[in-house]
């Protein structure tokens, strides 16, 4: 385990807020030089802790509107690399999490509309062994990444 102290978690946090803030930026708000900051962010991904960067997309304004999770359940012989395959064929999954116990993977589904969001979980049953679904509409959601996020109007 990195030692990382309040500087570094610092440098994380504004990270999280914004992926593409400067280091110019960030040595302002945390009261150290460009270099300083510039080290320490290259030291955290030398170390695995920054791992990349990415963009947070807005699905609904591209016709995405619709986000689920599918609990999928399996024969009990069905191993791990199998659970990966039914989901990794069907570009409307955008997550697969195995899970201990009672289900067996857990897939998050973004889709168009709700009869679109019906033939993904209808092409997930009849792959490979799965045995039974049960699935969860998301009316909201929260996280903590989003909610560091400063507000701009």
């Amino acid at each position: 385990m990195p030692e990382l102290d309040e500087i570094d978690h610092r440098v994380l946090q504004l990270l999280r807020q914004d992926g593409r803030r400067t280091f110019s930026e960030m040595a302002e708000q945390i009261g150290l030089s460009v270099a300083a900051v510039k080290r320490r962010v290259d030291r955290l991904k030398d170390l695995g802790v920054i791992t990349g960067f990415s963009v947070q997309i807005d699905y609904g304004k591209l016709g995405w509107g619709i986000e689920a999770f599918t609990e999928l359940r399996y024969q009990g012989t069905t191993p791990v690399s199998e659970m990966f395959r039914t989901a990794a064929d069907v570009p409307e999954v955008q997550a697969v999490y195995t899970t201990a116990g009672d289900p067996d993977a857990l897939i998050h589904i973004r889709a168009r509309d709700v009869g679109h969001l019906q033939q993904v979980i209808d092409r997930m049953r009849r792959a490979g062994d799965v045995t039974g679904t049960k699935t969860l509409l998301v009316l909201g959601s929260w996280s903590r990444d989003t909610a560091l996020r400063p507000h701009r109007r």
